[in-house]
């Protein structure tokens, strides 16, 4: 995992996030998030539909939402308060994704605009989990498709 200063090759902006409305916040959040991921499928070096295959599949809302549900534990309650506003703050998103669940991702990637603004270490710890957590989900996959070839 990357440390706290190399987490993106970007200085914040001098914006205090309270000033930013919970859209714009997920809007940035939804970029810190993709450079995560994208980063975390970099390895083992794969051809390029391969990696957009995984990544596709990580940054869609319903995975989000996911994430957000495994995260909800750790959270702090200022940083539910801002999911919350994230939430609230989100329209009612396309077609192929029920409102609740584009709501929550919304949320998701609010919630980390805000911390890569604030907190970088807090934005490194909570990749942390989710890069553990996502890992532990692949690795659940191998095994029951495993599982199956062998019977």
């Amino acid at each position: 995992m990357l440390d706290s200063a190399g987490l993106l090759p970007l200085v914040p902006p001098k914006i205090p996030a309270h000033q930013l409305p919970p859209a714009a916040l997920a809007y940035f959040g939804d970029a810190v998030y993709e450079l995560f991921i994208r980063w975390l499928f970099l390895t083992p070096p794969q051809r390029i539909n391969t990696y957009h295959r995984q990544v596709v599949a990580h940054v869609r809302a319903e995975s989000q939402a996911r994430y957000m549900d495994f995260l909800w534990e750790y959270c702090t309650e200022t940083e539910r308060s801002i999911f919350r506003q994230g939430r609230n703050a989100a329209a009612d998103g396309p077609k192929r994704v029920a409102a609740k669940i584009y709501r929550q991702a919304t949320g998701f990637e609010a919630l980390l605009g805000y911390l890569y603004l604030t907190n970088p270490q807090r934005l490194q710890e909570i990749f942390q989990l989710l890069e553990r957590h996502i890992r532990s989900e692949m690795n659940s996959t191998i095994d029951a498709a495993e599982s199956r070839n062998e019977m």
